[in-house]
């Protein structure tokens, strides 16, 4: 009987599959499909690949492996690896930090698929020892997050937040270099959504409101004033208020803004928001998406949006307006 190699009814998740019998008789029927190559491998070493049709294995198209076996026409072995060339989609998720070290998570969907067959096989498949399809899977799913959580470190949370669409863009560019060298072809990263604690959600609103990162970190100062005196009497409220706008005066919405933690990395520019625009617009404080102005809720997650008596927003639980320090309640 003669034998015949093919790689019947792959999986639509499948990227590679191996043929089970390693003993390969002179005359087999060797079937590529449509998107698929056949790569015959030895002791770890790729020897001939064959694209799609019907081949007929002789001692003329496997040339390296016969004389590998000395000349023998008798049966040799060797590994048979599928590799399948259509697109692919995975997705990711796993949490980071920003290079203010503020905690994310992110999740989203990318596609791919296998641009060099004979790299692939020596980088990830022979070079990981992975035979297997959902060993295959899982190794480029942890490659593409490991990449990720490097990546995304790189920006502040403003650029993650409110400028998601250009991140996707400049992050997918820099995960195609690394999956190039892997032999495959990142086709498109889509980052679907962002998210981090409630700590770092009020910072992100006065991030974003004012554009002085100082101005934030100072907030935290004022804060913690306004809830040391809310603990006395109605003359230490009396001199919260006082001091409040002294301690925000340093706030200068009008001055340039600069981005958290200094100059940005190379190849990420235009990520920082121009002040002007940013103190035009008000912000949720719970999503980071602009809203509208004197809106109750946000229309976009539903957020009461807690304001003082003069109309500024002020954050969840606060007793006093950063702003104008009005009393709250």
């Amino acid at each position: 009987m003669v034998q015949v190699i093919e790689w019947v009814n792959p999986g639509g998740d499948e990227i590679i599959w191996r043929y089970p019998n390693e003993v390969i008789k002179w005359g087999a029927q060797l079937i590529v499909h449509e998107y698929e190559v056949a790569v015959f491998m030895r002791d770890g070493k790729i020897y001939d690949v064959f694209g799609p049709g019907r081949h007929t294995l002789t001692t003329q198209n496997l040339p390296l492996l016969y004389k590998l076996v000395g000349g023998s026409n008798s049966p040799f072995k060797a590994t048979v690896i599928f590799v399948s060339m259509k697109e692919f989609q995975g997705k990711y998720g796993g949490e980071t930090q920003t290079r203010e070290l503020a905690p994310i998570k992110y999740y989203g969907v990318y596609w791919f698929k296998v641009a060099d067959p004979v790299q692939f096989i020596t980088e990830v498949v022979g070079g990981q020892s992975l035979y297997d399809a959902g060993d295959v899977s899982r190794f480029i799913r942890a490659y593409f997050n490991e990449g990720m959580m490097k990546h995304l470190s790189a920006y502040s949370i403003v650029d993650l937040f409110q400028n998601l669409d250009m991140v996707s863009t400049q992050v997918k560019v820099k995960l195609m270099e690394d999956f190039r060298r892997l032999g495959l072809e990142l086709v498109d990263v889509k980052i679907e959504g962002v998210n981090t604690t409630d700590e770092w959600r009020q910072r992100l609103f006065w991030l974003m409101h004012t554009g002085n990162a100082q101005a934030v970190m100072q907030m935290d100062t004022v804060k913690q004033v306004a809830a040391e005196l809310g603990k006395s009497g109605g003359a230490s409220v009396g001199t919260g208020m006082v001091l409040i706008p002294q301690l925000m005066q340093p706030v200068q919405p009008a001055q340039p803004a600069q981005p958290f933690g200094g100059v940005p990395p190379a190849g990420y520019g235009g990520a920082v928001q121009q002040p002007q625009q940013v103190a035009q617009q008000e912000i949720c404080p719970y999503c980071g998406k602009p809203i509208p102005p004197g809106a109750r809720f946000c229309p976009y997650c539903g957020h009461e949006i807690k304001r003082c008596p003069n109309g500024h927003i002020v954050p969840e639980g606060a007793r006093f307006c950063p702003v104008c320090g009005a009393k709250i309640g």
